[in-house]
């Protein structure tokens, strides 16, 4: 009986020297966490040079405006992508005046260029390209005449006054 004690005591050791597989038991219902499906949708990008159709909201003046300034504008009308607004008319854009010249004797009109910049719509900015000349009436009478005391007019932008600007990049949304 002595040597059956002995054989069990060996092998008990024998069995907890081997490497054992580690058995790890079932998670319990309540610690079972599922992912939730991720759902895969295709990008959504506006294509560089859709058109934005753009009004200011002050009226500008080659009088008033001077190279550098910042002025907002706002978008006409709705920028629509594959049945999808991206840009909702009413959204803010911005510009800023990038020439500037008065009137002049000899009946020479004023001019200056709006440079725009990009329009904000549903968190995203969409970067714009393009340029709008507002020129003034010249007066024709004064340049036939070469009149040092006549004018020509002062360029006015109004509000109202639809200027169309592109986007400049192609721009997920």
């Amino acid at each position: 009986m002595a040597f059956s004690i002995l054989v069990l005591a060996a092998a008990a050791a024998a069995q907890a020297a081997a490497p054992q597989p580690a058995v790890q038991p079932a998670p319990a219902a309540s610690q079972v966490i599922t992912e939730p499906a991720q759902v895969v949708r295709a990008a959504r990008v506006l294509p560089a040079g859709t058109m934005v159709s753009l009004t200011s909201i002050q009226e500008l003046s080659s009088k008033h405006v001077k190279e550098g300034e910042h002025y907002q504008f706002v978008v006409v009308s709705d920028v629509v992508q594959d049945g999808v607004v991206v840009i909702p008319r009413g959204s803010k854009a911005s510009g800023i005046i990038s020439m500037q010249t008065g009137r002049a004797i000899g009946g020479k009109s004023g001019k200056f260029d709006v440079t725009f910049e990009s329009v904000n719509a549903n968190g995203v900015t969409f970067p714009l390209s393009g340029v709008h000349r507002q020129e003034g009436k010249g007066n024709t009478v004064g340049a036939l005449f070469g009149s040092i005391l006549i004018s020509g007019r002062s360029a006015v932008m109004l509000p109202g006054q639809v200027v169309s600007a592109m986007t400049r990049d192609s721009t997920p949304f």
